[in-house]
């Protein structure tokens, strides 16, 4: 049944408010410049994990601004964040709408761990302020050795072993080779990739990387990533030439990271559903 009143009270949308206001600041005094980059663009993620919305004939509702922000720092931006809409086809549930805030940011001559010190600075800020356990990916898992197991496996012990962190604050590090997205890796550790994940009482809350600068490397994990969906039976997504060129011109050194600003709202508030910070889900519209 259809319904026209919002998702969340109009007492969390004031906090909601207050929140993004805050986030803005921690940024304005760090001198971290804002930017907006489209939300609906020619192209998307590879991804094999990640399904876009299509929006035809124009391209793809963009599941992170990534690519335009990266092409923006190929040419010359200085440290930068993007604060708004990303959209993913998935369905609705607890912690997920197909619409939602994301945060993301990046910056100049960081690396991962400095990042992650960051990221933990801003979510004190919002949240107050907490301790911070940190855990190689290899720890989180017990031990097992990721690469000898299959994706599909290694995916099921990863979710098992989040739910078995229980409340905190937990930072994973260290992700395997085979996980680096698009994160370097480590120097000096092949077989070790420099992203980290924020996992807040159970939540998954930010991913970021010491990002990866080569444009062949890029082009070569794409690839990968459009086999995997073949595998998968997903369909194809050709890969972003204009981002690869900008790679080619040249990314600088920095670090990334997306963070889930819903996420974070819904334990400022102390609640446990994305319901109480959406004004509108997706069943709502």
């Amino acid at each position: 049944m259809l319904t026209w009143r919002p998702s969340a009270s109009l007492a969390a949308l004031r906090e909601r408010s207050r929140c993004l206001g805050q986030i803005r600041a921690f940024f304005a005094a760090r001198d971290v410049v804002e930017v907006q980059t489209p939300m609906l663009g020619a192209r998307t993620v590879t991804d094999a994990e990640v399904e876009s919305i299509a929006v035809h004939p124009y391209g793809f509702l963009q599941t992170s601004p990534e690519y335009y922000m990266k092409r923006l720092l190929a040419a010359g931006a200085a440290s930068i964040y993007q604060l708004g809409p990303a959209f993913r086809h998935e369905e609705s549930g607890r912690l997920h709408n197909s619409e939602f805030t994301l945060l993301e940011w990046y910056r100049l001559g960081f690396d991962d761990r400095q990042l992650m010190q960051e990221v933990a600075e801003l979510v004190d800020d919002v949240l107050g302020r907490g301790s911070y356990t940190s855990l190689t990916y290899s720890e989180l898992l017990g031990g097992v050795d990721a690469l000898k197991l299959e994706r599909d496996e290694i995916d099921l012990k990863f979710v098992a072993a989040i739910e078995r962190l229980g409340q905190g604050r937990f930072f994973i590090t260290d992700y395997p080779a085979d996980q680096a997205a698009l994160a370097r890796l480590r120097p000096g550790h092949e077989d070790v990739a420099a992203r980290f994940e924020l996992v807040i009482d159970g939540v998954e809350i930010a991913n970021g990387y010491w990002e990866l600068q080569s444009a062949a490397e890029h082009r070569r994990r794409f690839q990968a990533d459009r086999d995997r969906r073949a595998q998968l039976d997903r369909s194809d997504v050709l890969v972003d030439e204009c981002f690869i060129q900008a790679l080619e011109h040249g990314l600088p050194d920095c670090a990334g990271v997306a963070l889930g600003v819903d996420r974070l709202l819904m334990l400022a508030l102390g609640e446990t559903s994305l319901d109480a910070v959406l004004a509108f889900r997706l069943d709502r519209i």
